[in-house]
């Protein structure tokens, strides 16, 4: 299956995209936050980044779903600053990075990455944390087709994303990877000051099922196109993970293909907050994937740490 933004470059939609998703940045309302800051200018908001992207990290990722690590890994760019900012964020030094602890990079500096990553060998470029970095990551999309660039491109985002910005994406974007945080405002509100995350996550994941569908998945068995959820399990929220998943098997589709993560620990000020000082039990865990399969969620991606435990005795 051809990647999406191959066919958007050579009808001009790209070029399109790129232009109006920059024009947002001169008082810039990409996220549900609107912070109206000219970032083209330097201004940064409550993303912390500027005109440029900032990179913390990136390279072939054995970690991520099997659909989407394959044999060589998942492509992974992490990039600097978040629009939500979770208190408990297990990667805190990064969603709230001081200032100049990660690498400014322009379009082609950017591109090249991608590009490095596909040389790699990696199954597609999986951009974590992008929702403030739109308009920098079509920007370098040109140059990576231009060097070759042709997998899968993933957005990995926290669900916080506003349909508009989503829809500079639609025909671009081959997999949605957003997580579904927080059914309730009051969570919300508490642990990211985003009461309206619920709502806005809500129509995020609408969007994005409408515009790349349920996830396919390659003779391979890697992910080529479609929508993939991520839900973190928290201390003593079960309500809130029965409510999600309702949500994904009634309202978006009973074929969603869903990872329920129970890798949560205390991270950043989750110190701050009593209540999330325990981790997640195996009972926990099960609890909620029979809650899912009771909605008709059958997708249901299941841990299977054999290709991070090949790649570390291959290293």
């Amino acid at each position: 299956m051809e990647s999406s933004y191959l066919a958007a470059s050579r009808s001009g939609l790209l070029d399109r995209q790129i232009n109006k998703s920059l024009r947002l940045l001169e008082k810039c309302s990409l996220c549900p936050r609107r912070c109206n800051v000219d970032r083209l200018a330097g201004k940064i908001g409550l993303c912390r980044t500027g005109a440029c992207a900032e990179v913390a990290s990136y390279g072939p990722h054995f970690g991520e779903e099997a659909v989407l690590v394959g044999s060589h890994g998942s492509g992974t760019i992490f990039f600097c600053g978040c629009s939500l900012l979770c208190a408990f964020c297990q990667n805190y030094d990064i969603s709230h990075p001081e200032e100049h602890s990660c690498l400014p990079v322009d379009d082609r500096q950017l591109a090249q990455v991608m590009v490095e990553l596909q040389e790699q060998g990696c199954h597609n470029i999986n951009l974590v944390t992008p929702s403030h970095v739109i308009p920098q990551i079509l920007e370098a999309l040109p140059s990576a087709i231009e060097r070759g660039l042709t997998v899968p491109l993933v957005y990995n985002s926290s669900g916080y994303d506003d349909v508009a910005s989503l829809h500079l994406l639609d025909g671009i974007v081959d997999i949605y990877m957003p997580d579904f945080k927080f059914w309730s405002t009051d969570s919300a509100n508490r642990y990211a000051k985003a009461s309206d995350y619920p709502a806005t996550a809500r129509m995020a994941l609408r969007e994005m099922q409408r515009q790349v569908g349920d996830l396919q998945i390659n003779a391979r068995g890697c992910a080529e196109r479609g929508l993939l959820v991520r839900h973190l399990l928290m201390p003593g929220g079960f309500a809130e993970t029965d409510a999600i998943l309702h949500f994904l098997a009634k309202k978006i589709s009973v074929n969603c293909y869903v990872n329920i993560m129970d890798q949560y620990r205390p991270c950043g000020r989750a110190d701050e907050f009593a209540e999330l000082g325990a981790g997640i039990t195996a009972e926990e865990y099960w609890q909620a994937v029979q809650r899912a399969e009771k909605y008709g969620l059958t997708r249901i991606d299941r841990p299977d740490y054999s290709h991070l435990l090949r790649h570390l005795l291959d290293t």
